[in-house]
């Protein structure tokens, strides 16, 4: 994949063997399995794959009014909820830790 900016995110898989195939695996499916990981992981509002972008955005830098339109959401509030950059703990906190 590497530079490929054509690369498929998400592929299919071939039958019940345990491998992905080259075909891109359908919106539909992307959503429901979407779905599955943030039920699991106890996300009580709806995700999508808009949801990963903007965070990723922010993440590297980027400003919270841009990552809300490129979310589509109509209040920063929003946007400001998906936004956890301040989760990642860095390696210099972890160090604090004295044991």
């Amino acid at each position: 994949m590497g530079d490929d900016t054509k690369a498929l995110l998400f592929h299919s898989a071939k039958g019940r063997v345990g491998q992905l195939s080259t075909l891109p695996m359908s919106q539909a499916y992307v959503y429901r399995m979407i779905g599955r990981c943030a039920a699991a992981a106890s996300v009580d509002t709806k995700v999508g794959c808009h949801s990963f972008r903007a965070t990723e955005y922010l993440r590297n830098g980027g400003k919270l009014e841009v990552a809300q339109q490129m979310a589509n959401h109509e209040s920063a509030r929003t946007t400001e909820f998906y936004d956890s950059r301040q989760d990642h703990l860095s390696l210099d906190e972890i160090e604090r830790i004295l044991i």
